[in-house]
Formats: C-alpha cells, sequence, structure tokens
C-alpha cells in the first residue's frame, strides 16, 4: 500500500481518538477504511463525506502518526486546509469540518459551497 507524505486534511486528538473508538467497537470490518470526501448536495451545494468503506481506484491512502484515511484524488481540490474535529458536548455532539475553501456553509454544518 502507497502512502502519501503530504496530508490534504487535518485532525483533532479529539476527532481521531472518536475514530478509533468506531473501528475498535466489536463486529467493525477491519477491511475498511476511513473516507473522507465530498459529494453533490445539500443545502450550500457540496456535502462531506465522513465515514468507513473499502478502499477504490481513485483514492489515496494518506497516514498522520499512525492514522490512515483515505480520499478520491479528486476531492483534495475542495477539502485541502480543512480541519476535522469531535464534539462530544450535550449541545454539540458529532463531527465539525473547518473548511478554508468554503465560501458559505448551511446551518447544519455538513453542506458547503466552494469560493469561485
Amino acid at each position: 500500500m502507497e502512502t502519501t507524505v503530504t496530508v490534504p486534511v487535518s485532525f483533532t486528538a479529539s476527532a481521531i481518538k472518536e475514530v478509533n473508538r468506531l473501528m475498535s467497537a466489536e463486529g467493525f470490518d477491519k477491511t475498511n477504511f476511513l473516507r473522507v470526501g465530498v459529494k453533490g448536495g445539500g443545502c450550500s451545494g457540496m456535502t462531506y463525506v465522513l465515514g468507513f468503506d473499502q478502499k477504490q481506484e481513485n483514492d489515496e491512502v494518506y497516514e498522520i502518526n499512525g492514522f490512515t484515511f483515505i480520499m478520491n484524488k479528486g476531492h483534495e481540490i475542495y477539502l485541502l486546509g480543512m480541519e476535522i474535529d469531535w464534539q462530544g458536548g450535550l449541545n454539540s455532539r458529532g463531527f465539525t469540518f473547518s473548511n478554508p475553501n468554503a465560501s458559505k456553509t448551511c446551518g447544519c454544518g455538513t453542506s458547503f459551497a466552494v469560493k469561485n
């Protein structure tokens, strides 16, 4: 498996801890990778993808301090410099995305538009 040195997105310590917790759950398919990406849709035009999936032909494998994830090569332009965080509080719970490429985001925080 090839590993790329330049990592397009970063994860906070709490995000890595939560992903590792999910991956260590009983019954987790150890052949899956964490996928970071985008897809069309949502109230602002594009939606973030964060989930577990099999590696595909167009995917690049990235590693940060032993933490591995995959991303379609074509998605890097939309996500370069993004930080993924995990909020575990009572009022705000879930993964959050801080994307410098987003020209606007929606209230749910998972949909964005890109700068022209």
